[in-house]
């Protein structure tokens, strides 16, 4: 019931109420878990048709005012089993209303074009269809390759989606996304979207961002052509691919690497050419890059600076630091805009439409420039969301914002293992700010006293692991001192710690006029120095957790303005400006990668060879050979 209550979710709560949700699953318990997943999100059992039956052989809903026609709708989603072998059990013909149109049955080893073929049956005519299919429905022969050009001539195909491997746990296939509408115009070409390099990977599977998402959306709303990532075909395009719709026939990939040029291998310099082709370095810093660059001869040239004296003439650059101070400035206005609207949202019901608001003005607002990745913009606001807001948001509408953000929780932490695995209290934690952040903004003296004793604790671990290691080095004097004071394993082998008891031990044996007596007394001292840093710190510790989770009851509303601007925007702010310099930093790893790829030249390697052959002739004049 997921991929219903999706769709249903980007309506509006009044449409949402009218909606009726019909479905079919030949699973019962999959039928089940569907029911009840659409009861607890809030259908009324009035508002569900779903049936345990299988589509194919039963078709399914009739419309009571026509019988014999199916009834029609307005948005038609199917996620159908991949390829399904004897689909046809039942023996059904073309003449099957709903495969009339195709004028041929898909073959009975893939149900792939029958389940598409039963939800088109069942589209109405200002109504659109979005199906999951393998990828192979694109492009296979035989009675598939004429369904899908039946569907082609007739117009019904309007968008081809082609999605990455590994997205579903069950199949590690790609799939594509088919939109099909029966109202497109005459003409109308079909948007091919290749998105199938757009994902992370989580474990193993394959991941769409909100950005990867966003991507999708927005290109086919706009029925955008994007180099490498969207298409237009036209239907004598299609046609001349004999209607074969496999996505790399009309979206060719972006080869990012820049070819090698041979001129510049032979004799040295970065090709002119592969210079003017980074576009940000000669938009914005042309002077910088020129300052930078010497000639070497016509149509090379070369860094005349270091690495990191290029790096630093390109990021300082008067351009580049304006239109990040500008960026800068445009993110203060949009984060104090959105923390009112955050601290003041006083329903649930707002909190959706507010996300999607926040994510859609900070697109508009990097719009204004050039060459930043909008949808990196996006996916950063996407991820507060995720990490952050959705459970602030929360909170705050169903209360007070100030009160919320004085209340603790209490913090539950899970001790112990097997039979003896349970859930205790640990202190308590801020509803709204974390403890951590108050610690760190509100008590720095004491974090910087904690700091200054993990310092000499620190500094006495050392001490002490060098004097264990030098005791066990026959010859030296702590050997002779301390040696036998060593922890040892089963075997007798010294370990890595001292028995405290054998040096107190070996200390009042000792006259404090040998040297021995010395090296037993500093161990002693180590050890005991590192048992006070240890207890003295895990006390200021607790202390301080303490302090702060009392403090969180007693924040002043200056105080938890302050906190949750740095809660929600600190970082954000200074990912969302690194989209200004991130690609000119790539352009000046190009550049540097380009110079040291031709620095070295034919003649250069030449003179290697060469000095290589004397080496080893050299090498074999001192060999000695015996007869």
């Amino acid at each position: 019931g997921s991929l219903l209550l999706t769709v249903g979710s980007h309506l509006d709560k009044d449409k949402r109420e009218n909606l009726t949700y019909y479905g079919q699953e030949l699973n019962t318990a999959t039928y089940n878990l569907t029911r009840m997943n659409l009861i607890l999100h809030g259908v009324r059992p009035a508002k569900m048709k779903i049936r345990n039956a299988n589509t194919l052989a039963e078709d399914w809903p009739e419309d009571p005012s026509k019988p014999g026609e199916g009834v029609q709708f307005d948005a038609v989603v199917m996620n159908p089993p991949y390829s399904v072998k004897r689909w046809n059990k039942n023996d059904l013909k073309v003449s099957d209303p709903r495969f009339e149109v195709a004028g041929v049955l898909p073959p009975d080893s893939k149900g792939d074009y029958a389940f598409l073929l039963h939800g088109l049956y069942h589209l109405g005519q200002q109504g659109a269809m979005a199906i999951v299919l393998p990828h192979g429905v694109l492009f296979r022969g035989g009675s598939e390759g004429e369904i899908r050009r039946s569907l082609i001539e007739r117009n019904y195909i309007d968008t081809i989606i082609g999605l990455p491997s590994n997205l579903f746990s069950n199949t590690g296939i790609p799939v594509t996304v088919l939109i099909l509408k029966k109202n497109r115009k005459l003409g109308e070409p079909v948007l091919v979207i290749d998105a199938s390099k757009e994902f992370i990977k989580v474990g193993k599977q394959n991941v769409l961002q909100e950005k990867d998402i966003a991507r999708i959306v927005d290109t086919y709303s706009g029925r955008l052509e994007l180099e490498g990532y969207s298409h237009l075909a036209s239907l004598k395009e299609i046609k001349e691919n004999d209607f074969n719709m496999n996505i790399p026939r009309y979206v060719e990939q972006i080869e990012k690497d820049l070819p090698h040029d041979v001129d510049g291998h032979l004799y040295g310099g970065i090709p002119e050419d592969n210079i003017r082709s980074l576009k940000l370095l000669n938009t914005y810093a042309k002077n910088s890059l020129d300052q930078a660059l010497e000639e070497l001869r016509p149509g090379y040239k070369r860094l005349k600076v270091s690495k990191e004296e290029f790096t630093n003439l390109i990021l300082s650059n008067p351009n580049i630091q304006k239109k990040t101070a500008r960026l800068s400035k445009d993110l203060s206005s949009y984060t104090d805009s959105y923390l009112n609207k955050l601290k003041t949202i006083d329903s649930i019901e707002r909190v959706k439409a507010l996300r999607e608001e926040m994510m859609e003005e900070l697109r508009k607002l990097l719009e204004n420039y050039d060459y930043v990745d909008l949808y990196d913009g996006y996916q950063m606001i996407a991820r507060l969301w995720n990490e952050s807001l959705n459970e602030d948001t929360e909170l705050i509408a169903e209360g007070n914002f100030y009160e919320i953000a004085r209340q603790r929780l209490p913090n539950m932490v899970t001790k112990g293992t097997g039979k003896n695995k349970r859930e205790e209290q640990d202190g308590f934690v801020g509803a709204l700010i974390p403890n951590l952040l108050i610690k760190e903004i509100l008590y720095k003296e004491e974090i910087k006293e904690l700091e200054n004793l993990s310092i000499l604790l620190s500094e006495t671990e050392s001490e002490l692991n060098e004097v264990i290691e030098a005791a066990k080095v026959e010859g030296s004097d702590e050997y002779e001192a301390l040696n036998d004071c060593l922890k040892r394993d089963s075997e007798g082998e010294p370990g890595n710690s001292f028995i405290k008891g054998d040096l107190n031990k070996e200390l009042k044996e000792t006259d404090k006029d040998d040297d021995n007596y010395l090296h037993i007394k500093r161990a002693i001292e180590l050890m005991d120095s590192r048992t006070d840093y240890n207890r003295e710190k895990n006390n200021k510790t607790k202390e301080l957790d303490s302090l702060v989770e009392d403090r969180i009851l007693n924040l002043t509303n200056k105080e938890i303005d302050y906190l949750i601007e740095l809660k929600w925007f600190k970082e954000i702010k200074t990912e969302i400006t690194s989209l200004i310099t991130d690609p000119v930093k790539e352009e000046i790893d190009t550049l540097i990668e380009l110079n040291e790829r031709y620095s070295q030249t034919l003649e250069d390697l030449d003179r290697e060879i060469e000095a290589l052959e004397k080496d080893f002739q050299s090498l074999l004049s001192e060999l000695v050979v015996t007869k």
